[in-house]
């Protein structure tokens, strides 16, 4: 269970250290999600993104962290076992109230979704995200916010990874008791920056931004206030 390795990053918040990589690659790995949801949109897309990322990851942080991640449906208590799930896709999302109820209480008690629109899923998860948090609005996170400047520095917010509808890329994200659980970004695609490189054949240096602020992403998930 992730409660067990957060209480050891508890511990090394409060001696101000971070394991070596070698001590780290001893405990428990992190494990991370991909959520899989109905309605026709594709979870599924960019398999090699999520694995990428914590790869990359692993080789900038000293966090352990298991590349290998599990497809987890929306409405699973199996959710409770990753302190970290991905959400992407270009479509509907249809998502009934026992759903509702599971995912609303991942975020309140330690779970991160962090939610990346591949381009025509912004309009269905602003309404799925008012079904679980119906009283909330997302709000756009500031640029001086500790996910923009984990390990990588982002002082201008998100870069800019695909066109889309060529509007600046932001973040938006919800709050619970003052720590961010869910973190959205819009007009941006980090998540097709982490793919294969042919798949679509972003220069590199694209890419690299791309993996450096989804590092920022994870590390922040993984530990930040736990």
């Amino acid at each position: 269970m992730f409660l067990r390795t957060f209480f050891v990053v508890i511990l090394l918040g409060l001696l101000g250290i971070f394991p070596d990589h070698s001590i780290a690659q001893k405990t428990e790995a992190f494990n991370l999600a991909r959520i899989k949801y109905r309605g026709g949109g594709d979870w599924y897309n960019d398999p090699s993104s999520l694995k990428n990322l914590a790869e990359y990851s692993q080789r900038h942080i000293p966090i352990a962290i298991n590349p290998n991640y599990d497809d987890i449906p929306i409405g699973s208590p199996d959710i409770f076992d990753y302190p970290f799930a991905f959400l992407t896709g270009h479509g509907a999302i249809t998502i009934n109230q026992t759903e509702v109820a599971n995912i609303r209480a991942y975020l309140e008690n330690g779970g991160f979704l962090y939610i990346d629109d591949d381009y025509g899923l912004d309009e269905h998860f602003r309404k799925t995200i008012k079904k679980i948090f119906p009283d909330e609005e997302l709000v756009e996170i500031p640029f001086d916010h500790p996910i923009y400047h984990q390990v990588f520095d982002f002082p201008n917010g998100l870069p800019k990874i695909h066109k889309h509808d060529g509007k600046p890329p932001k973040g938006f994200g919800l709050f619970r008791d003052g720590q961010l659980v869910l973190f959205y970004t819009y007009e941006t695609n980090l998540a097709d920056g982490w793919a294969n490189p042919d798949v679509h054949k972003d220069p590199e240096a694209v890419r690299q931004k791309a993996l450096q602020m989804g590092t920022n992403i994870l590390v922040y998930a993984l530990t930040y206030g736990r």
